[in-house]
């Protein structure tokens, strides 16, 4: 198994995936966007809560989508991600992993881990690094796994 460890940086709309070895520093491998986590719903295709009207009644009863479009992307780029792990776990790619992502994001991610990249999973954060720089990101890294 390689000494090769990868790193998740995420949020529902960015994503990087770094590399680090020890005594080595980081190098960012992978980049993703995913700009529909940022439209509005009805950008997104989403309408209004579907009415009824019952006879002989005022007003009638609207029902909310199951699923908002907004979760569905965020769903659909955790599991693009989660592909992502999974190739690189298959390949030996990676001995371990780390995953650092926004709260709610963090458990979609973990969801659709596969079996794979579930067993090279090291440890897991909640916390939304997307928008610093990579030295930033490599410092916090370092202060939050310093025991690991």
């Amino acid at each position: 198994m390689p000494a090769i460890e990868w790193l998740l940086v995420a949020c529902a709309t960015d994503a990087r995936i770094f590399q680090r070895e020890r005594g080595s520093p980081m190098v960012q491998v992978a980049s993703f966007s995913h700009p529909e986590g940022r439209l509005r719903a009805h950008e997104l295709g989403d309408d209004r809560p579907g009415r009824e009207r019952a006879d002989r009644a005022f007003g009638g009863m609207a029902y909310a989508p199951r699923q908002d479009a907004h979760h569905r992307e965020h769903l659909r780029f955790a599991r693009e991600l989660a592909e992502q792990l999974e190739h690189g776990a298959r390949e030996h790619a990676y001995g371990s992993l780390l995953v650092l992502a926004g709260s709610p994001f963090l458990g979609e991610i973990h969801k659709a881990m596969g079996e794979h990249a579930r067993r090279l999973l090291k440890a897991s954060l909640p916390l939304n690094l997307c928008h610093l720089g990579q030295d930033e990101i490599e410092r916090r890294v370092q202060r939050e796994f310093a025991s690991a």
